[in-house]
């Protein structure tokens, strides 16, 4: 068994980090990055970050992800990438023809001081940028933050790069969309459809990271905001910001330049967090929630009903995302389950007070830790010492599984080793139900496996 040697005696670690619960921020930069139609990524360092970067989100969304490198060599590695960049900016709009090129550094280019906003002025002062085209930028080392951290400074780059006012505000609704699935903003996008309100969501993965095939191949996919749309998100009368960790700097940097009020909110994950979200769209839409939404609402309320008797007092272990945590942990104690150890690599000062709200004292014994020794170590010492029932994470908790013969939910970022997760959502009610039915049946697949013959059951 690979983690065979983990033991359950728990030593306080300030300066080693095993298995951690996060990936590096430019690989998030990337992703907010193809949310934009007609965008190639750029990454500002070596050929190899690039390509890891590439790869984990390819082999995470099942689809080929296009992005530049400025190729560092020895040379730039000492005096600078600024050649590097320009002749990249250069060639990348002769060549590939994007509307947007997006970019992001990397730890060498930072740690070298490149300045990014001086490198891109002077490719426009050059002439290297046509006209209509645009360039914009955000920093994303990784030896600091997470992916979360790079997917918000490129939403943020997104904001300073595009949004402008007009002094006239629109109807329509800003969503500054977290890092979920291409599915979850096509399902976040269908509820506001549905509530008859009018969006500008961004970043926008939909029909980017899930292109259909359509039998030619499409450089730039139909999907992503437009650049016209990010314009406008200046004129838009308030935005709602889904999951903090991810968006609340972007909208910030929106009320700040164009007046936009703003609330910060959870991903819509599980019952109350989407409750929270359908109101919130309620009340800034001017709209009344129509009969689709409360019977979809019902629907995942008829499940949990029905099924309780497997869901009740379970233990579970979660890690992740922050911005994915907080709901789903709020959304398990809903059901009656006991998310007793939460773990999540990305920092947040506000964090562990954020689950514990979440959890309203219903789980007294959790167990919660999120930064930099926040890791897949800690959380299966903490199982050894007392086991769970259920795992949900990304795909790194599969060993723990194994080892432990747990059943195991996939959920987060990545998930390498299965699909589905990128075409069926798991934000607002319907999400809900899926959550449920792979939770549900995780529990039963167990069962299955380990009854005795005179147990076995056609029906549970």
């Amino acid at each position: 068994m690979l983690l065979r040697h983990t033991t359950k005696d728990v030593k306080e670690r300030k300066a080693l980090t095993i298995n951690p619960a996060k990936t590096c921020q430019p690989i998030g930069a990337m992703y907010a990055a193809l949310g934009i139609h007609g965008c190639l990524p750029h990454s500002h360092g070596s050929q190899g970050c690039c390509s890891y970067h590439r790869s984990t989100l390819s082999r995470h969304y099942k689809e080929p992800v296009m992005a530049g490198t400025s190729s560092f060599t020895e040379g730039s590695s000492v005096f600078g990438g600024q050649a590097n960049l320009l002749q990249s900016i250069n060639n990348i709009f002769e060549v590939y023809e994007p509307d947007i090129i997006a970019v992001h550094t990397t730890c060498l280019s930072e740690t070298i001081g490149d300045d990014l906003v001086q490198i891109i002025e002077k490719a426009r002062d050059d002439g290297k940028i046509p006209f209509g085209k645009y360039v914009i930028h955000c920093n994303t080392p990784s030896y600091v933050g997470s992916h979360v951290t790079g997917y918000a400074n490129m939403v943020k780059g997104i904001v300073k790069g595009f949004a402008e006012s007009s002094g006239e505000k629109s109807k329509k609704l800003n969503i500054i969309a977290g890092w979920v699935e291409p599915s979850d903003m096509r399902e976040i996008k269908r509820i506001c459809k549905m509530m008859g309100v009018e969006v500008i969501m961004f970043p926008d993965t939909s029909d980017v990271m899930d292109a259909p095939q359509i039998g030619t191949h499409e450089f730039y996919p139909r999907g992503g905001a437009t650049i016209t749309d990010l314009i406008s998100v200046g004129n838009s009368k308030h935005s709602l910001a889904l999951g903090e960790w991810a968006t609340k700097d972007a909208a910030v940097e929106l009320d700040n330049r164009c007046k936009v009020n703003f609330s910060v909110g959870e991903l819509p994950i599980g019952l109350k967090a989407t409750d929270r979200f359908i109101q919130a769209l309620a009340k800034y839409g001017e709209v009344k929630v129509p009969t689709e939404v409360n019977d979809e609402r019902g629907r995942l309320l008829d499940v949990i009903t029905d099924m309780h008797q497997y869901l009740h007092g379970k233990r579970v272990a979660l890690w992740g995302d922050p911005d994915h945590l907080i709901p789903m942990a709020e959304f398990l104690a809903d059901l009656d389950m006991k998310p007793v150890y939460i773990v999540s690599g990305s920092n947040g000062k506000e964090f562990k007070a954020k689950i514990e709200k979440a959890l309203d004292g219903r789980v007294p014994e959790a167990k919660i830790k999120n930064g930099a020794q926040a890791d897949m170590f800690l959380m299966h010492q903490w199982i050894k010492e007392e086991p769970v029932d259920l795992l949900i994470g990304n795909t790194y908790g599969k060993y723990i599984a194994r080892d432990e013969n747990t059943p195991f939910v996939r959920m987060g970022f990545p998930i390498l080793d299965r699909i589905g997760h990128s075409y069926f959502p798991v934000v607002g009610y319907m999400g809900g139900i899926r959550l449920l039915e792979k939770i549900l049946n995780a529990f039963m697949d167990k069962q299955d496996a380990e009854s005795p013959e005179e147990s076995f059951e056609l029906v549970m």
